[in-house]
């Protein structure tokens, strides 16, 4: 049951009731102190470490024991009332490509449903490892599936929020002796009950040079992904060859990790099926021409440097976006709906991706 005034996730029902230094304290406060945590439509959040941890899952976990009746299991009672089938079901349906990935994700769901189940019903169960590592390059969707994946493991009851802690090297290391192993176990305990996502966590070992204190954060995070693995799933993330180095000079970690998910990059009909997603989601539309500006926009991108796949994508909707409206302001003329909506060539052919190519 919900505190009074707050709703599952720890924020208040009305946000300004609580914006006093008490509520800024726990991350509740959205001004300019902070970014703040988003919410998406299955309940899981993101929460900067800054932010307090009483964030959690919009959704109650499903009661197994409801589902067992003499002898026998009823496994779409709990598909059905979990919701899991509903995460699922919407990584496949928005998440473009990626196949390995998201058969992957039904395959994990699939085995920890099986196993509540059996536990349920008396049989011999030992609670599966559910450490992870995401492995791709940037903008291929890895803090996207950790989020669900936190949606799916609350709504299973493997975790008790439904809240994602995403963290880097800067969140975990201290700048000097004695400030490591506090800084670290502080991120932790705000990820309690939920997942614990380290972006580019190979930054932590850095063996060349001697008083790097990334080392003490690594022997933390060992004890705490064994010792508390009731209470916290961690996922790290990063490039392939560079977490499989990281993995090779930290055996322990890898040995702690179940999941290995590489997310591989996306080729350019890809990329344009999500241009185009986004497009929609945002109440835009391209003219036939504008779609093909947009695939030529996206094979050039591609090959330039610092390119991130989606991220690189929204970046480029958003700026069509700009030129567009900027192309309506000055256009001094009753606008259509059809103006407000439509994205023209010109909006894409006026980037500097085809200036520099020229």
């Amino acid at each position: 049951m919900a505190a009074r005034g707050l709703d599952t996730t720890g924020r208040p029902l009305d946000p300004s009731a609580d914006d006093g230094p008490t509520g800024r304290a726990r991350g509740l406060d959205t001004g300019d102190r902070g970014s703040p945590s988003f919410s998406d439509q299955f309940g899981g959040r993101v929460v900067r470490p800054a932010q307090g941890a009483r964030a959690g899952s919009a959704v109650e976990s499903v009661d197994f024991s409801a589902a067992v009746c003499n002898g026998e299991a009823d496994l779409q009672a709990i598909v059905r009332e979990s919701g899991v089938h509903e995460v699922v079901e919407e990584i496949n349906r928005e998440l473009i490509a990626l196949a390995p990935v998201k058969r992957r994700i039904s395959e994990i769901s699939a085995l920890l449903v099986i196993d509540r189940l059996r536990a349920e019903m008396g049989l011999r169960s030992q609670r599966p490892t559910l450490h992870m590592s995401f492995t791709g390059s940037p903008g291929t969707g890895k803090t996207t599936v950790a989020l669900r994946m936190a949606s799916i493991l609350h709504r299973l009851g493997y975790i008790d929020k439904g809240h994602l802690v995403a963290v880097t090297r800067d969140d975990l290391v201290g700048q000097y002796v004695g400030h490591t192993a506090p800084k670290t176990k502080d991120v932790v305990k705000r990820a309690f009950g939920g997942v614990l996502f380290i972006d580019e966590a190979y930054y932590l070992h850095r063996q060349e040079n001697e008083r790097d204190y990334g080392q003490e954060a690594i022997e933390v995070l060992l004890q705490v992904m064994e010792s508390e693995r009731q209470n916290l799933v961690v996922v790290m993330a990063g490039y392939q060859d560079r977490m499989e180095e990281f993995f090779q000079a930290n055996p322990g970690m890898g040995s702690r990790v179940a999941h290995h998910i590489h997310f591989p990059d996306y080729d350019v009909n890809e990329l344009v099926a999500i241009a185009q997603l986004m497009v929609d989601r945002q109440g835009y539309t391209l003219s036939g021409d504008a779609t093909g500006a947009l695939r030529e926009y996206i094979a050039l991108r591609v090959q330039r440097p610092r390119f991130a796949n989606g991220r690189s994508i929204r970046n480029a909707v958003e700026r069509a976006r700009m030129r567009q409206a900027t192309r309506l302001f000055r256009s001094h003329r009753k606008l259509t709906r059809s103006d407000l909506v439509t994205i023209e060539p010109d909006d894409i052919l006026q980037s500097s991706v085809f200036s520099e190519e020229r």
